[in-house]
């Protein structure tokens, strides 16, 4: 199992080039299978999680082929309709090829999903479609078993809760369906947009995207595509909150402002100067002070769950009081006893984390309970004083392209292991 060994104390200074959207892909991805032409995406990052809905895919009958960072998908047909729990338990999002597979052949037999242990995530609101499309499933082994009995009906749904799953669920089911379907308080997140976009330029009707309310007319068929993955807004704002942390300039290429305005603003607040330009954005720290900064993660275009983590590692250091909220998922603070270790203050209460910055980190050996925490751990070691070990890596290699590498070639001391 590797391990990543950081020599904190660095300041950052270069260019790093941002990878694909690992959450824009995978949807779009998994919508290759709604059209028995090819399908080509560019600018996929070949993470962990790529490669694992690359063998669900391959294991329903899809031909991936993968040539410089180019996946050609082509599923003349579906030979295979069961995506197994071997599989689907390593990652959430392979869920989500229940609605392809329902939508296209008409029967499915997917595995209840995995992926980190960042809350429960229930699919209540999953089945609640199914059912109201008239969609007949059962739970079977810890299996969904749905089968369509003729055309899925168009369906008027509100979902309870904003979920990105859901929508995307939603818009690959729906845009099949017979006649219109209106999705309300559907996710306005940018990688809704996208696999939306995506859908459309496949031949779908698809209007609304990006509000709280999109509608879909259905249509006979889908057609191949070639299209290109959009920047990870992520992996842009876990960079600049690093170089936020460590002092430094940083210029982070291909990417989109827009996307992660809120935290960037939020940087300024904490001291860090952000200058924007059309396909980058450069993030520079002058000085060692650090403001304190509240924060509530909220779906888009609040502040992002996914980037929680790594704003803590920045609060710890902060010259003051801050308080983070978490409102999206209830387990994902089991990064802060992690932080604890290296020397930072904080407390729980409930969905809340008060933080109280102190002067300075220390290494420790520490351990990554799930992808975005990895993240966070890393730019608590970049700023630590020693040596700090970091274990169980392996999830971040389902989230981010190449990390170390990218932050070595900025000056950080990170060195991969193996044990």
């Amino acid at each position: 199992m590797d391990s990543l060994i950081i020599n904190g104390g660095k300041k950052l200074i270069g260019d790093i080039p941002i990878s694909g959207s690992k959450n824009a892909c995978l949807p779009m991805m998994i919508a290759s299978l709604m059209t028995d032409e090819k399908m080509i995406l560019n600018n996929i990052p070949m993470l962990s999680d790529v490669k694992t809905l690359i063998s669900i895919l391959k294991s329903l009958g899809t031909n991936a082929v993968y040539i410089k960072n180019s996946l050609n998908l082509h599923t003349k047909e579906i030979i295979n309709h069961k995506a197994s729990y071997d599989l689907v338990k390593k990652m959430r999002a392979s869920f989500w090829v229940l609605a392809p597979l329902l939508a296209k052949s008409g029967y499915a037999e997917v595995s209840l999903p995995g992926g980190c242990a960042i809350g429960t995530r229930p699919i209540d609101l999953y089945l609640k479609i199914l059912k109201e499309m008239n969609i007949n499933y059962t739970i079977n082994n810890g299996y969904i078993v749905a089968k369509r009995e003729g055309p899925i009906k168009g369906l008027n749904f509100k979902l309870e809760k904003k979920s990105v799953g859901c929508t995307h669920f939603f818009l690959m089911l729906a845009c099949l369906a017979n006649g219109t379907s209106k999705l309300s308080n559907a996710s306005c997140e940018p990688e809704v947009i996208h696999l939306g976009l995506l859908l459309n330029k496949m031949g779908a009707k698809i209007k609304g995207l990006g509000s709280k309310k999109i509608i879909i007319e259905g249509v006979k068929k889908l057609n191949g595509v070639t299209e290109i993955i959009p920047s990870d807004r992520i992996e842009t704002g876990t960079f600049a909150i690093a170089v936020s942390a460590t002092g430094g300039k940083v210029k982070l290429e291909n990417t989109n402002y827009e996307e992660n305005k809120l935290l960037f603003n939020i940087l300024e607040k904490t001291g860090s100067i952000i200058n924007k330009s059309k396909n980058s954005i450069s993030i520079e720290k002058k000085h060692n002070k650090i403001y304190a900064a509240n924060i509530k993660t909220s779906p888009y275009p609040g502040f992002p769950t996914d980037l929680q983590a790594q704003i803590m590692a920045l609060m710890t250091i902060s010259n003051g009081k801050s308080e983070i909220k978490e409102n999206i998922f209830e387990n994902r603070f089991m990064h802060v006893q992690e932080l604890v270790r290296m020397g930072a203050n904080i407390k729980l209460d409930k969905d809340r984390a008060i933080i109280k910055g102190v002067r300075r980190l220390n290494g420790a050996n520490v351990m990554a309970t799930d992808l975005r925490a990895s993240a966070s751990l890393i730019i608590a070691g970049l700023v630590a004083t020693g040596t700090t070990k970091i274990s169980r890596i392996y999830h971040l290699d389902r989230g981010f392209y190449n990390l170390e590498n990218k932050l070595n070639n900025c000056g950080a001391s990170i060195k991969r292991i193996s044990e």
